[in-house]
Formats: C-alpha cells, sequence, structure tokens
C-alpha cells in the first residue's frame, strides 16, 4: 500500500515541478521583455534568459527520460540551484515574488526524495 501511495506523491511532484519549469521557460521565450524587465531588477543580467529556458526545457527531459541517473541528478541539481538562487533574489528584492520559487522548492524535494525511496524500495524486493 505504501509503495502505490510513493508513486503517487511521486508522479503527483514531479507532474506539478514539471508543468511550473514548463510555464517558466515558457514565459521567458513568450514573454521576453517582461521577463527581461524582472531579471534587471533582481540583479541578473538579461543574457542568461534563453539558456536558462533551454537549461529547464533540458531538466525535464532528464527526469522524465531516466535514460541516465547522472543526468537526472544533475537536472535536480540545477532545479534546485534555480529555485534557491530565485527566492533569494526575491527576497532581497522584497517584491514578494518568492512563493512560486519556494512552492517550486517543495514540489522538487518532493519528487527528488520520494524518487530515491521507491528507487530504494525496488532494490529491496529484488
Amino acid at each position: 500500500m505504501s509503495n502505490n501511495r510513493d508513486k503517487i506523491v511521486y508522479w503527483a511532484s514531479t507532474g506539478l515541478i514539471t508543468v511550473l519549469m514548463l510555464f517558466s521557460a515558457g514565459m521567458y521565450f513568450i514573454n521576453y521583455e517582461m521577463v527581461s524587465e524582472v531579471f534587471t531588477s533582481l540583479g541578473y543580467p538579461t543574457y542568461i534568459i534563453y539558456p536558462l529556458a533551454i537549461a529547464k526545457i533540458l531538466g525535464l527531459i532528464a527526469i522524465w527520460t531516466k535514460k541516465s541517473q547522472v543526468l537526472k541528478e544533475w537536472a535536480y541539481a540545477g532545479f534546485f540551484f534555480d529555485l534557491v538562487l530565485a527566492g533569494l533574489a526575491h527576497i532581497n528584492a522584497d517584491d514578494g515574488g518568492f512563493v512560486p520559487a519556494l512552492v517550486g522548492l517543495v514540489l522538487l524535494l518532493v519528487s527528488y526524495f520520494s524518487e530515491k525511496k521507491q528507487h530504494t524500495t525496488l532494490h529491496k524486493q529484488q
């Protein structure tokens, strides 16, 4: 029973972090002017907007395809640093924009650790 719950938690959290990252990357491409204003106000250079959007998409591909555990770990790490830095930048700017980063961080951690728990449970059963 616990194994099914773990799977549901993993798929739900991974699905929600995917939606968040796809929305973010989409905004970077579709609404570049607005995003560049936000990046500038937070003290980040605007030339990282497109590479960051592409990195988010590639990170999601690494997590969902499960082709390489190393790439998957790097993707989780990249998302972790992205969300922590975004949250801290918004806290520093005192603009109240840290909430999506905090929600994303929680979803990311739940996804990561529930996947680890499933992986461990699977190896114990073998």
